[in-house]
């Protein structure tokens, strides 16, 4: 799993604070992140871009782009936050179904989603980057094992 691919809806508050995560912990691998529907060229939003510096993590050279179907093609993981974003990869891109999971699918309760916090108070961005913290280290945890 040397390719990684997140995906959220404008790729601005979600999957940038995840390909961060995981590039953070899953050093020479190449993990990037795109929208289904890219708000393309925007940076990172900055309450998800202030929490994620909290952590040690740089979103200023994030720029958001949209999904290709190249993109799920190179990746050998691609980590949707919501179980509509797997559909709707999944009718966009048949020939990658295999490999969109859920970053949320291995949560202690079970699987979860990652609500968008985009437009809500700082608390839901604060429990967005909480859950996607969670699904990353269990993917890590899983990745390792098999690498």
């Amino acid at each position: 799993m040397n390719n990684i691919l997140t995906i959220c809806v404008g790729n601005i508050c979600r999957s940038p604070v995840a390909e961060a995560l995981l590039k953070d912990r899953l050093p020479g691998r190449k993990v990037w992140s795109a929208g289904l529907h890219a708000v393309v060229g925007h940076g990172a939003e900055a309450t998800a871009r202030e929490i994620a510096e909290q952590y040690g993590l740089d979103l200023s050279a994030h720029r958001a782009q949209q999904v290709a179907g190249w993109m799920c093609s190179h990746a050998d993981l691609v980590l949707v936050m919501e179980t509509s974003h797997q559909q709707e990869l999944q009718k966009l891109y048949p020939l990658a179904r295999g490999k969109i999971r859920r970053l949320g699918e291995f949560g202690p309760q079970g699987a979860f989603e990652i609500a968008d916090p985009y437009r809500q108070p700082r608390a839901a961005f604060e429990a967005a980057h909480a859950a996607i913290a969670q699904g990353v280290d269990e993917w890590v945890r899983r990745i390792n094992l098999v690498s």
